[in-house]
């Protein structure tokens, strides 16, 4: 059985629109839709049996209204539910080891707060080792809108061409394939400081000519995936600024935003780094994380 795209739901509207985006990312992947629901239940003393079954049962109703959200939006996914124990992001966790890609919903950034994605969804971008996409109530999950006369919005890919992933890259093209959609790659590059460039080094480059340098190396990196997806349309650019500005801005009219996260090899340490952690929050379109060592 091919692994599935896996989302979790809790009934809330942010995991429902992750619901039918990820019902349509099955679709086009051609992959079953597997809709999770994570039980956590504390009941008290001598009142286990009866808190089971409410729980059972919520989680019954819940699972029942992701599913009509996910036909009423695609009616030829093959979709399949199912209830585990939590706590949720141990379970989710696992359940993405298992899956093409995991699906969570996300608030993104508040007016009042910045830290509205959610610990659990945090959590689960920091370990997991397979690609979580993150998708927020607003419209956003939903139909492609046309903004650029081919009737698809682009794709958006943040490299960093000191250190390319392959694994990040790839997705983010795959990603164009499947939607017929432009892929724009984007790297941020800022002027190097006069007082701290070493004996010798050119500090006197105008911005232009740094433009162009970091063009060029954005081009011999994408060389190889550009042979290997030649039907897929690629505009590279580079702007001068800090990363996830940059990229939040790109993405502000994006069918997707793709970014890497480096695993780390302290288990303990849950972490992202300060770009994919700015973006999660920022990013009005659906944000894909896509781990790598």
């Amino acid at each position: 059985m091919l692994s599935p795209v896996a989302v979790g739901v809790d009934g809330s509207p942010e995991s429902l629109a992750a619901a039918e985006w990820a019902a349509r990312e099955a679709v086009r992947r051609g992959r079953p839709l597997r809709l999770l629901h994570v039980r956590n239940w504390h009941p008290r003393q001598g009142e286990a049996e009866i808190a089971h079954a409410a729980e059972r049962h919520r989680a019954r109703c819940v699972l029942r209204q992701a599913e009509e959200r996910v036909r009423a939006a695609c009616p030829d996914v093959r979709v399949y539910d199912e209830q585990v124990e939590g706590p949720a992001s141990a379970a989710l966790i696992k359940a993405s080891a298992d899956a093409e890609l995991l699906v969570l919903g996300s608030r993104g950034l508040g007016r009042i707060t910045g830290l509205l994605v959610g610990s659990v969804a945090l959590e689960v971008v920091a370990r997991a080792t397979r690609p979580v996409v993150l998708v927020r109530a607003d419209g956003t999950a939903g139909e492609t809108q046309e903004v650029d006369g081919s009737g698809r919005r682009d794709v958006v890919l943040g490299v960093d061409v000191t250190e390319p992933c392959d694994e990040v890259i790839e997705f983010a093209f795959e990603a164009a394939r499947v939607r017929h959609a432009r892929l724009r790659v984007l790297h941020a590059w800022r002027a190097p400081d006069p007082f701290t460039l070493g004996p010798g080094e050119i500090g006197l480059v105008s911005d232009p000519e740094r433009a162009e340098e970091w063009l060029r190396f954005l081009a011999a990196v994408l060389q190889v995936w550009g042979d290997k997806y030649s039907d897929v349309d690629v505009l590279q650019t580079v702007v001068e600024g800090k990363p996830s500005g940059a990229l939040t801005k790109a993405a502000s009219d994006a069918e997707l935003l793709v970014v890497g996260h480096r695993l780390t090899d302290r288990p303990r340490i849950a972490r992202t780094g300060p770009v994919t952690h700015a973006v999660i929050q920022q990013a009005v379109c659906p944000v894909a994380v896509v781990p790598h060592y």
